[in-house]
């Protein structure tokens, strides 16, 4: 169990604190919840008493004899902000200690999490830049936020990012503090990512198993690492976009392949964690198909697009810059003719990628589950195992792997 403290600030989102309150109480970590006064405005004290199980405090001088304003930062194991808006990430970057959670904020040592929430101008206004900037200098972690609807009709960038993707941030930095570094600045990301569906007719399809939840992952921590990210996701399980991510919706392999051959000629990296359909109906019927008989009629397969070996064969032609780094994916079964790395390792070499992650699948391994093992296999022939932890974990390895790369 882990002693967190949950920051709130004075903005509208606010009330979206209340999940990532029940999300670490949930999982059995203790949390103390410390709002600014202004935050009280949106949400009550007895709200977040009763998420925490903790009492609630704004100012220095309550509980004096415990002396909070400092206990409170020195035993947690992170310090997480949401929402952080633009006053409160001023007074932070300032040094600021005139309310409880600044200066807890003062005398923390773990790693500490901003989330901003606030309106578009108010996010790209110098100054917010600059506190930004300074927080980060300071070694705190501050989020890139999404964009969408704000406050009003208004739209844009400044919006909190989804209160799930927050709790899976802030579960990564319990897990590998070190695991946002602004290494990927302006590094151009294409990730594929979910199932695709081959249509049988107007009801039916072939699919796959895959949730999409790794390559969503993929596209969270980078975009979390400074990348501008373009994500073209297929069939997932009803996953949130990620905050600062181009998300393109495809549904059959043939538009992955589409889009992936328009968008990789301008990126820098490119990771394929979609689990493409081997195969398709060779025809597609315009009408439901009818039971005829006991014994249906049987499906001629057609075998899709190599979209990976098609990247890789794209970049030899020059058709894609050669410095682009290609990051493919192998999910794989032990059978009578090898185990999963040996399979891998035959994919590697098959398909000519810089990296290749290799799964294990079945039996309840890797498809739609929130942890994740395996291999990166590297076309040098260096191989580096990944225990098993979350998939937002194996989501930043797989980038450190990838930034190695591209700063030879």
């Amino acid at each position: 169990m882990s002693n967190i403290v949950i920051g709130v600030g004075g903005g509208i989102a606010a009330y979206k604190a209340c999940s990532i309150i029940r999300h670490f109480t949930e999982s059995g970590h203790h949390v103390r919840v410390i709002p600014t006064e202004s935050a009280l405005e949106f949400v009550g004290r007895a709200t977040f008493e009763a998420l925490s199980g903790n009492p609630v405090q704004t100012g220095v001088f309550a509980d004096v004899p415990q002396v909070p304003h400092v206990r409170l930062g020195q035993e947690a194991d992170l310090v997480l902000v949401a929402p952080a808006t633009a006053d409160l990430m001023a007074r932070a970057a300032a040094g600021r200690a005139d309310d409880l959670l600044t200066a807890t904020l003062l005398t923390a040592r773990c790693p500490v999490v901003f989330a901003p929430a606030m309106h578009t101008e108010m996010w790209e206004h110098p100054a917010t830049v600059a506190n930004v900037q300074t927080l980060r200098d300071h070694g705190a972690t501050v989020l890139t936020p999404a964009s969408g609807r704000l406050t009003g009709a208004d739209t844009g960038a400044g919006r909190l990012p989804d209160p799930q993707e927050i709790a899976l941030l802030g579960e990564l930095m319990l897990e590998r503090p070190d695991a946002l570094p602004r290494d990927l600045e302006g590094v151009r990301v294409l990730v594929s990512a979910g199932g695709t569906r081959e249509p049988l007719d107007p009801v039916r399809f072939l699919g796959n198993r895959s949730s999409g939840k790794q390559g969503y992952a993929l596209a969270r921590a980078a975009a979390q690492r400074g990348a501008r990210v373009t994500l073209v996701a297929g069939t997932t399980a009803d996953l949130a976009d990620p905050a600062g991510v181009d998300v393109i919706r495809i549904t059959t392999a043939d538009q992955l392949a589409a889009e992936i051959a328009t968008r990789a000629t301008e990126t820098d990296v490119l990771i394929m964690a979609a689990a493409v359909a081997d195969f398709k109906p060779l025809s597609v019927a315009d009408s439901k198909i009818k039971k005829n008989g006991d014994r249906p009629a049987p499906i001629e397969l057609d075998t899709n697009p190599d979209i990976l070996r098609a990247a890789v064969t794209a970049r030899a032609a020059g058709d894609i810059t050669a410095e682009t780094v290609i990051v493919g994916f192998a999910a794989e079964t032990g059978d009578e003719h090898g185990g999963v790395l040996d399979h891998g390792r035959e994919k590697l070499a098959r398909k000519g990628c810089d990296l290749l992650v290799v799964n294990a699948v079945g039996d309840g391994k890797a498809f739609g589950m929130d942890d994740n093992t395996g291999w990166i296999l590297a076309d040098g022939g260096q191989e580096t195992a990944l225990p098993l932890g979350s998939k937002t974990l194996m989501a930043t390895r797989i980038l450190d792997s990838v930034s190695g790369i591209l700063k030879r």
